[in-house]
């Protein structure tokens, strides 16, 4: 059974989210306000989180920031819900934990597709593990390890979010290759919108923050001009023939 806490303080929304969600076969957890869905997180593992982000007592950044600091919701997936859709909010909601971010009104089937894809990325609706034991899970420096959501680098576990992580598992399939942002939001989020770009950027750079000694002279996670990001997995073997390349690395 997957578990799902919605907190909404909007009655109509939660019951609409009621009998659909419910109808799905999930078993739901409703609150009505971020303070009273921290208290449900600290007690109990959820597959995912569905939050408003204007809510008394706690708005949904911040209960965003806190699920992130606790142990059993590190990594579970969370999806904002608001009636803002401004790049800024987009922006403010990623950098606070979030994993994608829905614009009320909204249709039930665009909810199911995102909650689909972070439900791929974490396997919770089927074993991810079968589908990649064939695939490239470790390579220079780096090393995936898909059941905890967590990379190691030259030793180092870091604790890396749902789509920090499939980021940077897409990339892996691809070492060394010069990877296009279309590529990427496709593998990772299942469809491709323009205005998702600048927030696949957010979560490149908050991948960078963990991943890298100097995030604003990246190493391992390479910007490339006009196409997306390339992974190098042996950063200072690699550093001589990346200088005469004619494409444009900024890092």
């Amino acid at each position: 059974m997957v578990d799902i806490l919605v907190a909404d303080d909007d009655a109509e929304i939660v019951d609409l989210l009621r009998l659909d969600l419910e109808l799905m076969g999930f078993s739901i957890d409703f609150v009505s306000d971020g303070l009273a869905a921290s208290k449900k997180a600290e007690s109990k593992r959820y597959d995912l989180f569905i939050l408003d982000v204007m809510m008394p007592k706690m708005d949904g950044f911040e209960l965003c920031k806190k699920l992130r600091g606790m142990r059993l919701s590190a990594t579970t997936p969370i999806i904002l819900l608001t009636a803002k859709g401004t790049i800024e909010d987009k922006i403010r909601g990623f950098n606070a934990g979030a994993d994608d971010y829905l614009v009320k009104p909204f249709e039930f089937q665009e909810l199911m597709v995102r909650m689909r894809a972070l439900f791929r990325r974490t396997g919770t609706l089927k074993n991810q593990q079968s589908q990649r034991k064939n695939e490239l899970l470790a390579a220079g420096d780096i090393e995936i390890l898909p059941t905890s959501l967590e990379c190691r680098i030259k030793g180092k576990v870091v604790k890396l979010t749902p789509t920090e992580f499939e980021i940077l598992y897409c990339l892996m399939q691809h070492v060394g290759e010069a990877v296009g942002l279309g590529t990427i939001l496709q593998e990772v989020w299942g469809y491709e919108a323009d205005e998702d770009v600048r927030m696949l950027r957010v979560h490149v750079g908050g991948l960078r923050q963990k991943i890298e000694e100097n995030h604003k002279h990246p190493q391992y996670l390479q910007t490339v001009t006009n196409v997306g990001y390339r992974l190098i997995v042996n950063p200072e073997s690699s550093e001589t023939s990346l200088t005469g390349m004619s494409t444009s690395y900024q890092r």
